[in-house]
């Protein structure tokens, strides 16, 4: 019956109409970017652009910070140890809620402004040059978040190391001891380091998220469609 059922003109006149919608339906544009393609269509409003990522950026950020904030404690102990020294893992969130609330606008600023800014290079620059606009935005938006950043850095590691108890008394005591300059402190290595890492980092992620709509838009699943196949010719 098996053997009949699967020879059957019905069930190859079934396969064949699946395998033609499967090998046509590969030049045709895929329903899981809809979404994105419906956004390119709207006219671009650098506020409204810049208001969102601002607030997805900020929350994303808060979110990070708070989950990995312990770990992050451990590694700033870790590097402030001298000769071997025991790290004190008390307090492994002491300076949390002062480092949140530097990190949501960093991150927002971040993203806030990298989102809009790449949006009007990519506009202005010919599409082969698509990477050099993912790095300078990411670099124009590591630049502006670092106004925020580095101070908040400075006085969370501070805060971690157990120098200051807290954020306010982190502040007011670095600007009396140090002037506004020493919560700037390491400044200049911050931006060597994490403007790069930033724009590589932005450039990559892009790049690959270009290849990927691109290799599904233009059918490059052969697998997906074996497997579709498979599975029909094993009902």
């Amino acid at each position: 019956m098996a053997m009949n059922a699967r020879s059957s003109p019905t069930k190859s006149s079934d396969e064949l109409v699946l395998r033609s919608e499967l090998w046509n339906g590969r030049d045709e544009p895929r329903v899981a970017f809809a979404s994105v393609n419906a956004e390119e269509d709207k006219p671009f409003n650098f506020l409204h652009v810049l208001f969102d990522c601002a607030i997805a950026g900020g929350t994303a950020g808060v979110f990070v910070e708070a989950a990995l904030y312990p770990i992050d404690t451990i590694k700033t102990r870790l590097q402030a140890a001298h000769g071997g020294g025991k790290i004190n893992l008390k307090g492994l969130y002491s300076g949390l809620v002062g480092n949140l609330a530097g990190a949501f606008p960093a991150s927002a600023i971040f993203l806030g402004i990298y989102e809009p800014v790449k949006q009007k290079l990519l506009e202005t620059f010919p599409e082969n040059l698509s990477a050099f606009a993912h790095l300078t935005a990411g670099a124009v938006g590591g630049a502006a978040s670092s106004l925020v950043r580095v101070p908040t850095e400075v006085i969370k590691q501070r805060i971690q190391t157990g120098q200051f108890t807290s954020a306010p008394d982190a502040v007011r005591l670095i600007v009396r001891r140090e002037g506004l300059k020493g919560l700037f402190a390491g400044y200049g290595s911050f931006l060597l380091r994490d403007l790069p890492f930033d724009a590589i980092q932005f450039c990559i992620y892009e790049q690959l998220l270009l290849g990927y709509k691109l290799a599904w838009n233009f059918g490059f699943s052969p697998i997906c469609v074996q497997m579709e196949m498979f599975k029909h010719d094993e009902i």
